[in-house]
C-alpha cells in the first residue's frame, strides 16, 4: 500500500475518436449561427471545465457502468465529430459521463466534459432523443456559452469563474456555494443560459444532429417529453435551459433545411441500455444523493477522499485516455478514478485508495508523476526516487536489478519492488522511469497486492506502452 507523494481528487478525463458515418445533405438556407463575443481564451474554457468537473465527480454519484458509459460515449463522440469546422476547438476534449440520479437533467462544462443523468436516459423514447439532448449540450460548449456568459455577468477573474460554474451545478441543486480562496460564490446563474443562447444551441444542435445522421425532430420531441414529465414547474433541465419561444416549431423549421435520409432513431444498443438501467436499483434524486454525501466526501485536511479501502473492482477491459496538462497522455482502465496532485496523478479503482492511520494510500493502481533531478544519469535519478518513496514506506525493497525498456519513444528503466502495507499485507510494485529533455525524472509506479500483482502487471505494462510525452511542456504542475 504505497503512500502517495501528493494527491487531491479530480476527475477522470477521456478522449475517444469515433469515425463519423452520416447520411445527410445540408440544404441551402440553413440558419447561420455566430458564436458570442468572449473575453476568455479557449484555454480558459479548458481550465474552467477541468476544475468544475473535479467538483462534479467529487459531489455527484457517477454511474460507472461499462455498458451504459460506452453507449453514451459512442453517441456523444459521433455528435462531437459532426461539429461544424468553424466551431471546432482542438484543445477541447468531449467526454460523456452518466450521473446516477433520477432527475431529468444534463449539463456540459466549458472545454467538453458532459454529464447526462440516468433519469434523462430512462425518459428518452429512442436514441435520437438521447442524441438531441447531447447535441444541444455540445452546442453550448462549441459556442463557448459558459465563459461568454460568465464574462458578461461578472468582473471576477477566470479562477473565480471556475467556482461559479461548479456552483451552478452543485449549489443550484443542493443549496450550496463553492468556496474559492476567500470568496464564497453562489453560482446558480452561470449554467442558466439566456433565451438567445438557448436558441443558438437548439439550432446548432439540430445541424449537428443532421450531420451525424440523426433526425433533429427527435430533439424537439425530447423537449416535449421533458415538459410533459416535469409537471407544472418543469424538470431541472428546463429551469436552466429556458424555452427561447416556439422551440418545437423552430427546430422543426430548421429540420426542413437539413435533409436527412434514413436517420438513426432507435437502435438495439439503446434498447439494451434501457433494459440494463431498468434492472438496476432505483436511482436517488440529486437532492437525496447530495444529502447522503454525493459521490464521496473529501477530507478538508488532506484533500484526499476519506473513503475506506475495501473491496476492489476488477480492472475494466475498456481503457480511457487521460491528458495530463499537455505533458503526457496515458490510457488506464475506465473504472479507475483519477486523484490529482501537484506533480503527480494517481489512477485507482473504488476501494483501492483512502485514508488509513492518517496516511494517504492506494493499494491498486498507477501513479504517474515527475520529479526535479540533478542526477548525472537515469539510474542514479531512479535510485533517488526510490529513496524518497522509502521515507513513507520503510519496508520498500528493490527486487532484482534494472531492466532497460522502451516507452514513449525513448529509453527508460523498469524495476520491481516489494513493500509491506500499513495493514501488514505484502504488495508488489512496478517502477518505470525515464528522463525529460530538461533533466526531470518522469515516473510511473504500479501497485497491487502480491497475490494479484502478476495480473495487474499486464495492465501496468499496457498503460506504460500507451504513454505519450511532450517535453516542450515547461510547467511542472499537471
Amino acid at each position: 500500500m504505497v503512500q502517495r507523494l501528493n494527491g487531491h481528487p479530480s476527475t477522470r478525463v477521456a478522449a475517444t475518436a469515433v469515425a463519423l458515418l452520416t447520411s445527410v445533405s445540408l440544404a441551402f438556407g440553413q440558419t447561420k449561427i455566430v458564436a458570442p463575443e468572449n473575453k476568455y481564451s479557449v484555454q480558459d474554457d479548458v481550465k474552467a471545465g477541468r476544475e468544475a468537473a473535479q467538483e462534479v465527480t467529487q459531489q455527484l454519484p457517477m454511474l460507472r457502468d461499462d455498458g451504459v458509459d460506452s453507449y453514451v460515449e459512442r453517441v456523444g463522440q459521433r455528435l462531437a465529430g459532426a461539429i461544424p469546422s468553424e466551431f471546432q476547438h482542438p484543445q477541447f476534449r468531449y467526454t460523456f459521463d452518466v450521473v446516477n440520479v433520477s432527475d431529468l437533467n444534463a449539463f456540459a462544462l466549458p472545454g467538453g466534459p458532459m454529464y447526462i443523468n440516468r433519469g434523462m436516459l430512462q425518459a428518452a423514447k429512442n436514441e435520437g432523443e438521447v442524441a438531441g439532448v447531447l447535441a444541444h449540450e455540445i452546442s453550448h460548449v462549441a459556442l463557448r456559452h459558459g465563459t461568454a456568459q460568465a464574462g458578461k455577468a461578472t468582473p471576477y477573474q477566470v479562477g473565480s469563474v471556475l467556482g461559479q460554474i461548479a456552483g451552478a451545478i452543485l449549489g443550484g441543486v443542493a443549496g450550496q456555494a463553492i468556496s474559492l480562496g476567500s470568496q464564497i460564490i453562489p453560482g446558480t446563474i452561470f449554467l442558466k443560459y439566456g433565451r438567445e443562447y438557448e436558441r443558438q444551441a437548439d439550432i446548432l444542435g439540430a445541424q449537428i444532429m443532421a450531420r451525424a445522421g440523426y433526425d433533429p425532430r427527435d430533439m424537439a420531441s425530447m423537449f416535449q417529453t421533458l415538459q410533459a414529465k416535469g409537471g407544472a414547474s418543469g424538470p431541472e433541465w428546463l429551469s436552466s435551459h429556458p424555452n427561447p419561444g416556439n422551440r418545437h416549431d423552430a427546430i422543426t423549421k430548421e429540420t426542413a433545411l437539413l435533409q436527412v435520409s434514413n436517420p438513426v432513431r432507435n437502435t438495439q444498443e439503446f434498447t439494451q441500455v434501457r433494459s440494463r438501467l431498468a434492472r438496476m436499483a432505483p436511482a436517488p434524486t440529486t437532492e437525496q444523493a447530495m444529502r447522503n454525501g454525493g459521490n464521496r466526501r473529501t477530507s478538508r485536511d488532506t484533500g484526499y477522499p476519506s473513503g475506506q479501502v475495501g473491496q476492489v473492482e476488477p480492472p475494466s477491459g475498456r481503457y480511457e485516455t487521460f491528458d495530463g496538462g499537455n505533458l503526457f497522455r496515458i490510457a488506464v482502465p475506465s473504472n479507475w478514478r483519477e486523484l490529482q496532485g501537484d506533480n503527480s496523478v494517481t489512477f485507482a479503482p473504488e476501494g483501492g485508495y483512502g485514508d488509513i492511520q492518517g496516511q494517504n494510500v492506494f493499494t491498486h493502481g498507477l501513479q504517474v508523476g515527475m520529479e526535479g533531478s540533478n542526477a548525472r544519469d537515469l539510474r542514479t535519478a531512479t535510485r533517488q526516487l526510490m529513496e524518497k518513496l522509502s521515507q513513507n514506506n520503510p519496508s520498500l525493497r528493490q527486487n532484482g536489478g534494472f531492466s532497460v525498456v522502451q516507452f514513449a519513444g525513448r529509453q527508460g528503466l523498469a524495476t520491481a519492488l516489494t513493500n509491506m502495507s500499513v495493514t501488514r499485507q505484502p504488495e508488489g510494485i512496478a517502477l518505470y522511469t525515464t528522463r525529460l529533455d530538461d533533466g526531470s525524472l518522469f515516473f510511473v509506479v504500479g501497485v497491487a497486492p502480491a497475490n494479484e500483482f502478476r495480473a495487474y502487471q499486464q495492465i501496468f505494462n499496457r498503460s506504460v506502452q500507451s504513454l505519450e510525452l511532450n517535453d516542450g511542456y515547461k510547467n511542472s504542475r499537471f
